[in-house]
């Protein structure tokens, strides 16, 4: 999910401002949340230098690491609420005036009552910590680290009251209901039927009207756990674990490294040398796009930031080609979902995560298959171009001129590939070099930065996304943590094997949920509450675990391209000012030709398990 989708489908004190061009001077939480995200580089790098040289290394970095990841989720996503860039469940621009403005203070009332519980469920969480008197690196007490969650959710409470209303009285009242719903929440421990059936009906309603995702997963989390009399301090506990988790910091580190090419020339570089190489040949313009795309989505995990960066450097070059405009835009909208599947993009990591899988062979399984996907995406690209009488010439020296250009760019594949697949480091090692590596190369080999405020803000917006992303996570594992308590995996696989009993027929009805999930459900959001709910199946019906995250992921990819949530069509949207209408047309090629991959993907499990059978 990328950082302009998120503004996108939300409101704010701060959603008419512009991310990425906007120089103002950074607040204190981004100064704070630029530090984190500095330590978190630089405590594995070190680790890995100590360990080079025979050291022991530095005492308990492995933990503060992890609960760096804590203090970036919460900071992220409150710098998030403040600028109106939590991503929501519905949009309300269809509204008349007058109705958007009541769905925008039920929206924030509804978000508001909600992130004000799980500041409650928060308290209560560390005040049993605090009691239990652990220690988390020296004399800082773990329990002092844990309460970022109840202040950091009671700081989005407030910024969602106060963009409810652009004016005051609309603001207090949406803190007045939002304070009563959460007072009655806090409250009522043992509750009547109707009043479950009324919360459920209430976060129907905020889901409706536009409330943030986490908000609605929280809401529903909550009172299911409210409902079967479960504390609602279990639901820190659920969030806490899981950005806590060992695997969870290299997801803030990749996501930088690839903040940091976005914004500074990478993308220029790269482009130019994928163009000066391919682009002369038919088909080429479409590979410079493939490649170009999916090295960002790569790194980024969120090819909505790939659309932003390449978009106004790939369509010129896809028309001057004489690609038709709907054929180009489709192209650069539907490449932007590519790289999802090559290591180390971000869900790939939260599946190993969800699934308890090993991430290393995830790493590994992903690259037939996104080499499947690329490479169908280039015949799409290839026969949509129209026949030139005058083929561009190659130029060898431009060609090798860009290539010197973009080195240091080009090698930080191989970068990852030997320090991860090498064993020289972990993957939150590997994270942190490559971030680090990021920031070497456009700081000072290429001097794109000019300004420590230029970096900083980067900083903040990479986290911010990660803060975005971590929120909704934390809360929808609890909303995972309650349908495993209720054993609702195990009797859904006991249902479909009981119905279904030809792995085939199976394959093909996943296939089918999957894009219907991908349609409904950002990526993010579908790893942490589906997964779970599927890996029981696969283990019913014999389906590889690696193999079966492959096509999960495969499928969700389509995702990005299906309405409603579609995310690739709201960003091309506003990266390239069309209607969505126009963008879902212009994508049904690119849909037709990856559904195809995935099929392949699906039913020939080795192009997913051979390469790991291989290296293992």
């Amino acid at each position: 999910m990328s950082e302009m989708a998120i503004g996108l489908q939300s409101a704010g004190p701060e959603a008419r401002k512009s991310p990425r061009t906007s120089f103002e001077t950074p607040k204190a939480e981004e100064v704070l949340l630029s530090a984190v995200l500095a330590v978190m580089i630089l405590l594995p790098c070190a680790e890995i230098i100590l360990r080079q040289i025979g050291s022991r290394g530095i005492a308990s970095s492995t933990s503060l690491v992890q609960h760096c990841t804590l203090a970036v989720s919460m900071l992220g996503a409150a710098v998030a609420a403040r600028r109106g860039r939590l991503l929501s469940m519905a949009t309300t621009a269809f509204l008349p005036p007058r109705a958007r403005v009541t769905a925008a203070i039920v929206a924030g009332t509804g978000g508001a009552a909600v992130s004000a519980l799980l500041a409650v469920a928060s308290f209560r969480f560390v005040m049993t910590e605090r009691e239990a008197g652990s220690m988390l690196w020296s004399n800082i007490p773990l329990w002092a680290v844990e309460a970022m969650l109840p202040i950091g959710f009671a700081l989005i409470a407030t910024r969602l009251v106060a963009g409810a209303s652009p004016n005051r009285a609309g603001q207090l009242l949406a803190l007045m209901l939002a304070i009563a719903a959460a007072v009655c929440g806090a409250m009522v421990h043992v509750p009547s039927r109707p009043l479950v059936v009324t919360a459920f009906a209430g976060v129907s309603l905020i889901a409706a009207a536009g409330a943030p995702i986490f908000a609605v997963l929280g809401g529903l989390s909550l009172v299911a756990y409210w409902a079967t009399e479960i504390p609602i301090a279990a639901m820190a506990v659920s969030h806490y674990s899981l950005v806590v988790n060992p695997s969870l910091p290299a997801i803030p580190l990749f996501t930088l490294a690839g903040y940091i090419l976005a914004e500074g020339g990478a993308s220029r570089r790269l482009v130019r040398v994928f163009d000066s190489f391919a682009g002369s040949a038919r088909g080429g313009p479409a590979l410079v796009t493939a490649l170009a795309c999916a090295f960002f989505t790569t790194f980024t995990g969120g090819s909505g930031v790939t659309i932003l960066a390449l978009g106004g450097l790939l369509l010129p070059i896809l028309r001057q080609a004489r690609y038709s405009e709907r054929n180009a835009l489709g192209l650069v909208t539907g490449a932007g979902a590519l790289g999802i599947l090559f290591p180390p993009c971000l869900p790939l990591i939260l599946y190993a995560v969800a699934a308890n899988v090993d991430v290393n062979q995830l790493f590994i399984a992903g690259i037939v298959p996104g080499i499947l996907l690329l490479g169908v995406t280039v015949w799409l690209g290839w026969m949509q171009q129209p026949v030139s009488e005058t083929p561009r010439r190659f130029n060898r020296a431009e060609a090798f001129a860009a290539l010197r250009a973009a080195k240091w760019e080009l090698s930080l594949p191989i970068v990852v590939g030997v320090m991860l697949l090498g064993g020289f480091a972990t993957p939150v090692e590997t994270a942190a070099v490559t971030a680090l590596y990021a920031i070497f190369t456009e700081v000072i080999v290429h001097r794109d930065y000019k300004t420590p405020a230029h970096l900083m803000r980067v900083f903040a917006d990479s986290g911010l996304l990660v803060g975005g992303v971590l929120l909704i996570l934390g809360v929808a594992l609890g909303l995972t943590g309650f349908l495993v308590d209720a054993e609702i995996p195990q009797r859904a696989a006991d249902w479909v094997t009981a119905s279904v009993h030809s792995k085939l027929v199976f394959l093909l009805l996943l296939n089918l949920f999957l894009i219907v999930v991908g349609a409904l459900m950002d990526i993010y959001s579908a790893i942490i509450v589906v997964v779970p709910l599927l890996v029981p199946l696969g283990v019913a019906f014999g389906i590889d675990p690696i193999h079966l995250g492959i096509i999960f992921l495969a499928n969700l990819e389509l995702g990005y391209l299906v309405p409603p949530v579609g995310e690739n069509l709201f960003v091309a949207a506003y990266r390239f000012d069309k209607p969505i209408g126009e963008l879902a047309r212009a994508v049904l090629p690119m849909v037709g030709v990856l559904l195809a991959g995935v099929i392949a993907i699906t039913y020939v499990p080795a192009l997913s398990l051979w390469l790991v059978r291989v290296l293992s």
